[in-house]
């Protein structure tokens, strides 16, 4: 573990601004030095409940989603309206209208779909499942329901959620334990694991475990507890950020076939006794990159690859919920080799954290009046 540099913001102001174009924004932290970069903190829209997920479209409009089951289309002027056409989900505890993406060819008329995951209620409690559909007018239409976890279950907690696209078009979706730890060490079961779907919500032929009588074919990497951190990044590596129990959160490099450990292995500890849960290491099974200090309890991951950021180009951010923190993990061979303390409080509460099509780094708080913000360098 790494210890980070923390940085010191100036206080609250509240000038409004242009942008050039873009949504117009409130000023929240006038400037917020960092190693490299002094940057400039900006809430674009307001009023949204518990938003979960943030994706920018090509014209500049945003498209988040709120967990009691809403998708909110935020344009130009910060404005909100919500879309029909939304399933109806289970928004019940941890659940709702969950993580939201495009297709990477997303644009081309053909492929124009929004994917999204979201809490389906059925016979014996919830599941994750996976929908995509196209923006129409207001609405989605052309809705597909293309994946869902194969046992409904309650408690409802620990969904995962988190999708992020592989180099070769395939899709990965986290799927949490649902609050069983011991799903996660079962091969036949998609609790506690990342799955690896076609944009049809099919088996790609070459998953790890195709073929094999004691895993399901979807499932690419298991023993996850609750990632809900997702990212592919430019070279093609998979990341993710997991949930520990207390302590213990975990940045992973994600490797088809492998075993997380949870709940064999975790530098966590339980709730209530304080005591660790599992070794701190066992054979077969594939230790963090990285532990979080304290409670992080991660939400959101990005990878920085935008000129606006060009001393953090290769970096990732990782958003925490507990501390209400967003920190710059630098990246070497595969291992963090330094973190930095970037917002520290200013928001609360960190659900997501996504790099805009326009390069401007876009953040969301989990809160039932939350709120979108941008992040950008003063100059």
């Amino acid at each position: 573990m790494l210890k980070a540099s923390k940085r010191l913001a100036v206080p609250l102001l509240a000038a409004t601004l242009g942008s050039g174009g873009s949504a117009q924004a409130v000023e929240v932290v006038d400037r917020i030095s960092t190693e490299h970069l002094e940057l400039r903190l900006e809430r674009i829209a307001e009023g949204l409940e518990h938003p979960w997920s943030v994706e920018q479209l090509a014209d500049g409009r945003f498209l988040v989603s709120e967990r009691p089951g809403r998708l909110a289309l935020i344009d130009e002027t910060g404005d909100v309206t919500h879309l029909q056409g939304v399933p109806e989900v289970s928004a019940q505890s941890q659940g709702g209208l969950l993580d939201v993406a495009l297709h990477p060819h997303y644009g081309d008329g053909e492929r124009d779909w929004l994917y999204f995951t979201w809490s389906k209620p059925g016979a014996g409690g919830t599941a994750t499942a996976l929908s995509r559909a196209r923006l129409g007018d207001g609405e989605l239409t052309d809705v597909e329901l293309l994946f869902v976890q194969g046992s409904y279950s309650d408690p409802g907690r620990h969904y995962g959620s988190r999708l992020a696209w592989l180099p070769d078009g395939t899709l990965l979706m986290s799927v949490g334990e649902r609050g069983s730890p011991s799903r996660a060490q079962d091969r036949r079961d998609h609790a506690g694991s990342v799955l690896r779907l076609t944009e049809t919500g099919g088996v790609p032929d070459d998953n790890p475990f195709v073929g094999n009588d004691e895993a399901l074919d979807e499932i690419f990497t298991f023993g996850n507890r609750n990632p809900q951190g997702l990212v592919v990044t430019q070279a093609g590596d998979a990341w993710a950020t997991e949930h520990g129990p207390l302590g213990g959160d975990e940045l992973n490099r994600l490797i088809g076939g492998e075993n997380y450990g949870w709940p064999e292995v975790s530098l966590g500890k339980t709730y209530v006794s304080r005591r660790p849960v599992g070794e701190a290491t066992l054979p077969g099974m594939r230790d963090p990159v990285h532990v979080f200090e304290d409670r992080f309890a991660p939400s959101g991951l990005a990878e920085v690859t935008s000129p606006m950021f060009e001393a953090w180009r290769g970096n990732l951010l990782a958003g925490g919920l507990h501390p209400e923190q967003l920190y710059r993990l630098t990246l070497e061979n595969a291992q963090v080799v330094d973190t930095e303390l970037v917002l520290d409080g200013q928001i609360g509460r960190i659900r997501d954290v996504h790099q805009g099509q326009d390069g401007a780094i876009y953040l969301i708080n989990d809160d039932p009046q939350g709120s979108l913000y941008r992040l950008r360098p003063v100059n």
